[in-house]
């Protein structure tokens, strides 16, 4: 594999996870970008052409998707994996239509990450649980699609949720957002 096959792009605004990110994927002999945010991404994407890339879904006020979206127009190529610490099956569904090859919760390390790099396809012998989503998960996934429709606006997603901004903001203080 050449240098620039072993190119990677970190789309990541947490500076010490994204450091650590850095150094593992550097003795994995990748040569490693940095971004922190949709902004710096282009920047990067102007002079060099990576062929992976692993981005943040929230990127300060940003959202990773819109990264996402970008990255697969420059490249279609690229290899794309979505890490979020606020998974939810409305922004991985849009992940992988956007353009990712993969989506993986935090804490992911970088065996799962360079995993998700190689993974082509689907499985289809995934196991199908019989267990039912319960109310509060589909509570925390409709909050999560809002957050995304409105670029993680939180007083508009609270005023399209039909709630107060500081109920919404005690709901992701309980599960933090990252």
């Amino acid at each position: 594999m050449t240098d620039d096959a072993r190119s990677l792009l970190i789309v990541e605004d947490d500076e010490s996870f994204a450091r650590t990110l850095r150094r593992s994927f550097e003795r994995r002999g990748y040569q490693v970008l940095s971004a922190r945010s949709p902004e710096d991404m282009r920047l990067v994407l102007a002079n060099q052409r990576p062929q992976y890339a692993v981005v943040d879904l929230k990127l300060g006020t940003s959202s990773g998707l819109t990264c996402v979206q970008e990255l697969h127009a420059f490249d279609p190529e690229m290899v794309i994996v979505v890490l979020t610490g606020f998974a939810s099956i409305a922004t991985a569904v849009e992940a992988i239509k956007l353009g990712a090859r993969h989506y993986l919760a935090k804490p992911a390390g970088t065996d799962e990450i360079e995993a998700a790099f190689s993974r082509e396809s689907g499985d289809a012998s995934a196991p199908l649980t019989a267990r039912p989503t319960s109310i509060k998960t589909l509570e925390w996934e409709r909050i999560h699609e809002t957050l995304v429709e409105t670029d993680f606006n939180i007083s508009e997603a609270a005023r399209r949720l039909g709630m107060h901004r500081r109920t919404l903001a005690r709901k992701l203080e309980k599960r933090r957002v990252t």
